[in-house]
């Protein structure tokens, strides 16, 4: 049993019956019908559908209620029954703490320690030991678990020991108390060898103290000598390595002694510590390493028999030459050995594993050495040797399906340095084009693997290609001296090899069962990442073209992707229209023929020419002349756009709202409506000359530059036109909390890429214009820093605007000359795609319950007058990421609850209105969500009579302190009644009215 309740693993694939259907009561409900039933099978499938409950509906009433209700049957149930909660508690752990009522609940289960079912009492402490996060000083448990130690039946003393762990892991004053109690039973001659193994594992919880850590250090290191069996020392060293790592104190000590452990003969002892080696070379412990433990931990290479220790052993010094601070020690005062070591491991062509493990050692100490420009003699030797076995090692694990890991630590460590050395990068590229060129038939994962390192190569060097200095605006080398010529462009050393992969690509293209897909995609956006910037030349473009009579409509649609997302929109228009005709789904068709009409209105931008005609005429190696002017390209442009924008909202659903993808759509044909606008200005330049009253006007309004006419008010309407752009362009970045790195990166670029052409044009129009805005970003991958760069070239464009006084400004051709060679490098820079264009690698969602709640949609909610309305918000977090790795996690929620008046009451004639009378309330309030939970509250106060609408918005804030506007925004009305205590105004009484003289 122990063995069974041990695994924490959710192995339960239940599903509710049209849960979509159903809320949180219902679904409640149909469990309780089925914990009710007489049949033992239909109540364990009951009890073990909670957790799945308590993942799709998290709220505290619902989980209290239903722990309450496992508790019952926990007390009543057969052992089979506790045992499936038991499991419920252990795979709920994360919603423990949401049990309003834990003593009720502890109270009664507790009730089964009383019986005299020993397997009824061992299930009760192990359902203790999985509840013990939320309770970890009921003295009550704390003294049970004691008495469980001293039983005679083997399952609940077993299962006392596994209580006793996970409160000693919770509970200082449990672990303080229990020490003795533990190390007693260890050296009592009663317990069974068995029994002491598991109390072993035990005392490495006991770190809460400094006293009491050293009393259990103290107490293994005695039991090392008593029980020097092989299951007793692997233990024993175990729990000494946990327990040093947690107080850091022990480490020095603790090393010692793994080191005089070392020489030990049996093979299990070595490799346990080998392994806790590894554990204290971790980011937390390896600085409390003395030196004289490194050069002893070297020297005992010799002891390594077999290649799983020399694997383990080389495990230890990656981890330490990872840490800057040991890595320089090994790199100054050990190289010699660590080289000799090495270079015996790589010789040894049997075993891979161990070889490129020794390689990503060397690899990790010349990557260091480089970057910090260290001594020349320390780096190169062991550069050479890296040089030297690199490519053996790639050839040979290569071409063995089981050596896949052992590849991709090579190429990894491969791209590590060429990160650090440009030269080995060249000639890195080299080898792995030249292996994958081979007519060698290579195992799936390992092509792919290939190709996924060539296109990690390729990124390092276009981000180097489109490298720039933020100072001087100038494409330049780091080691560069000052001179006054621009420095040669740099050149990507994969486009020398773009030849031969052009001809893999076409070989896996042309064979009769085209079954490396996953390569061919891989290989696409090699091709497409290595010309960015460039015109695809006519035998590339014939090559995607072959794709579409042999791939599939995914296939296809994800290689257009990748051109999308890299600019070639040419070869992306082709691919979305063919695949367009062949989908079966409105929403595809449509969505498709939107990606179609974006790339189209593109390709005119970029190149001058319609897709119809460069379709018909494709020129085989530069780009074609424009043929279209600017002002055409741009209405053209603008026209698809909006085509775009109707295709794109004929695809959108509730299911799939494409807010994201609609709202840079909609940025988009703004900002080249107002490109139309700047041309149109130069345009009127010529044909509207400023009036003859224009000087007059000048000096009246005081701002001389008036006297150049219209030319000037339309240049300052073209900025605010920028500005509104640049705004859209942030509101769209902050509510883009899922989107990934790239995107995000894209939207500061595009929106510094309007301030900054606002801010060129206000130099030009205003007399004294604001500083210039600041470049937050450069890109950090290849599509943004090619962005940023055609960014920075505007602001050298900027120097060819005439230098003049700020008095003495004039407005004329050379100035919006200017302004039209801006926006020609705008729109001759070919537009990448963000990626959340297209995927949604991760998502957040906030689901909000907001009471009180009116009984029908259109109805408001009544409160009475002169009262305050308590507003009470729960929500539930719900995270959804393909990644291993969220982008960023929500640390708070903001809730903002804004009351504001609609209708106000009715007023007599007598009765004025308050004169400063403030309608709109506003009120913030912070909360941090518990195990994805939130929950808040608000008091609104409430003015006499009128109706009001009460807004609830929700704002994310991230690890960082960034506020995100992507929450969910509910509203509703409140109608305040009118007072029945207010006195109004007397009737005449009859008789009144009797005895008075009527007038007319």
């Amino acid at each position: 049993m122990a063995h069974l309740t041990g695994t924490r693993v959710s192995t339960f694939n239940e599903c509710f019956l049209n849960e979509n259907e159903h809320d949180s009561n219902a679904v409640l409900m149909e469990l309780d019908k089925g914990l009710r039933s007489a049949k033992q099978g239909i109540q364990c499938e009951a009890i073990v559908r909670f957790p799945r409950l308590f993942e799709k509906y998290p709220f505290p009433i619902l989980i209290n209620s239903s722990f309450i209700k496992l508790a019952e049957f926990f007390v009543s149930g057969s052992n089979l029954l506790r045992f499936w909660v038991l499991r419920v508690c252990q795979q709920s752990e994360n919603h423990l703490d949401k049990i309003l009522n834990i003593d009720n609940f502890v109270r009664r289960i507790f009730m089964v320690m009383h019986s005299n079912d020993p397997v009824a009492r061992a299930l009760l402490l192990r359902t203790l030991g999985a509840v013990s996060r939320v309770i970890p000083e009921k003295q009550q448990v704390h003294h049970a678990i004691r008495r469980a130690l001293d039983s005679h039946d083997t399952v609940e003393v077993e299962a006392a020991i596994y209580a006793s762990s996970c409160f000693a892991a919770q509970s200082s004053s449990f672990a303080i108390s229990m020490c003795a109690k533990i190390s007693d039973m260890i050296e009592s001659l009663q317990v069974p060898v068995p029994m002491k193994l598991l109390l072993i594992p035990v005392l490495r919880h006991m770190h809460h103290d400094a006293n009491t850590a050293a009393l259990v250090s103290k107490l293994c290191m005695d039991l090392l000598p008593k029980y020097p069996a092989q299951s007793f020392v692997v233990a024993i060293i175990d729990t000494l390595t946990q327990l040093s790592s947690r107080t850091l104190v022990g480490v020095p000590g603790q090393l010692e002694v793994l080191l005089d452990f070392m020489q030990d003969l049996r093979t299990p002892v070595r490799i346990q510590v080998l392994r806790s080696f590894n554990e204290l070379a971790g980011k937390q412990s390896v600085h409390a390493w003395p030196k004289p433990a490194i050069e002893a931990l070297i020297g005992r290479f010799g002891s390594c028999t077999n290649s799983q220790e020399q694997f383990l052993f080389l495990s230890i010094l990656l981890k330490l030459s990872e840490c800057p601070l040991t890595c320089q020690q090994l790199l100054s005062e050990h190289r010699g050995a660590l080289l000799r070591l090495c270079i015996q491991c790589i010789s040894k062509l049997d075993d891979y594993t161990t070889a490129t493990q020794a390689m990503a050692v060397l690899s990790v100490l010349v990557a260091y050495g480089l970057k910090k420009q260290a001594n020349t003699n320390e780096v190169e030797d062991i550069l050479h040797i890296v040089n030297l076995h690199m490519e053996g090692l790639l050839l040979s694990t290569a071409r063995r399906a089981e050596c896949t890991r052992d590849l991709r630590r090579v190429l990894t460590y491969g791209i590590r340095i060429t990160q650090a050395n440009a030269e080995f990068g060249t000639s890195f590229i080299e080898i792995v084009t030249n292996t994958l060129g081979d007519k060698v038939v290579y195992p799936p994962a390992n092509a792919e693997l290939i190709c996924e390192a060539l296109v990690g190569l390729c990124e390092h060097f276009q981000l180097r290609k489109y490298a720039f200095s933020t100072t001087e605006g100038l494409v330049v080398d780091e080691n560069a001296m000052d001179i006054d010529e621009l420095p040669s462009p740099k050149v990507n050393p994969m486009l020398a090899r773009l030849p031969l992969i052009l001809h893999k690509l076409n070989t896996i293209i042309d064979q009769e069962n085209c079954d490396q897909l996953r390569t061919v995609e891989i290989l696409s956006a090699l091709v497409f990442q290595t010309t960015m910037g460039c015109y695809l030349p006519q035998k590339v473009v014939q090559c995607f073209e072959k794709c579409l009579g042999r791939l599939n409509c995914w296939t296809l649609y994800r290689i257009a992707r990748t051109a999308s997302r890299y600019g070639h929109h040419y070869v992306a228009a082709h691919i979305y229209t063919k695949v367009s005709q062949i989908v079966i789904s409105d929403h595809m068709h449509y969505f498709l023929l939107a990606l179609s009409q974006i790339s189209q209105a593109e390709c005119i931008l970029n190149y001058g020419i319609d897709y119809a005609q460069m379709r018909e005429n494709y020129a085989p190696k530069a780009a074609p002349e424009p043929v279209m002017p600017l002002m055409k390209r741009l209405e053209a442009a603008s026209n698809l756009y909006q085509q775009a924008l109707a295709s794109l909202r004929a695809c959108s659903s509730p299911q799939h709202p494409c807010t994201f993808q609609l709202e840079y759509l909609k940025i988009r044909a703004q900002f080249l409506q107002t490109l139309h606008l700047a041309v149109t200005v130069k345009n009127a330049q010529v044909i509207v000359p400023p009036p003859a009253i224009a000087g007059s006007l000048a000096q009246n309004s005081r701002d001389y530059l008036q006297k150049f006419g219209h030319v000037t008010n339309q240049l300052r309407k073209l900025v605010k036109a920028l500005k509104a752009c640049e705004e859209t362009y942030a509101r769209l970045y902050k509510s883009s909390f899922d989107a990934d790195h790239v995107t995000l990166e894209f939207l500061e670029v595009a929106e510094f890429q309007c301030a900054l052409f606002a801010h060129i044009i206000e130099s030009i129009c205003y007399a004294t214009p604001p500083e210039p805005p600041v470049f937050l970003t450069t890109g950090d991958h290849p599509e943004t820093r090619y962005f940023a760069a055609s960014c920075q070239r505007m602001e050298q464009m900027q120097k060819n605007l005439p230098q003049e006084p700020a008095n003495a400004k004039t407005i004329s051709n050379r100035h919006l000359d200017v302004i039209i060679a801006q926006i020609e490098i705008i729109t001759k820079t070919p537009l990448c795609l963000p990626r959340y264009f297209f995927q949604i690698l991760q998502s957040t969602q906030i689901k909000l319950s907001v009471s009180p709640q009116p009984r029908s949609a259109t109805e408001p909610v009544n409160v009475q007058s002169g009262s305050n309305l308590v507003i009470k918000v729960e929500g539930v977090l719900q995270h959804f990421s393909k990644q291993k790795k969220h982008f960023r996690r929500v640390e708070s929620v903001q809730l903002s609850l804004t009351s504001q008046l609609i209708t106000p009451p009715p007023r007599s004639a007598q009765e004025l209105p308050k004169s400063g009378a403030n309608d709109t309330v506003t009120l913030n309030q912070i909360v941090k969500p518990q195990r994805d939970f939130l929950s808040g509250s608000f008091l609104l106060p409430i003015s006499s009579g009128g109706h009001f609408q009460v807004t609830l918005e929700t704002f994310v804030v991230d690890e960082n302190g960034i506020t995100w506007c992507t929450g969910p925004k509910s509203s509703m009305m409140v109608r305040v009644l009118e007072d029945p205590a207010k006195q109004t105004a007397p009737a005449p009484s009859t008789s009144q009215a009797v005895g008075q003289t009527r007038r007319f």
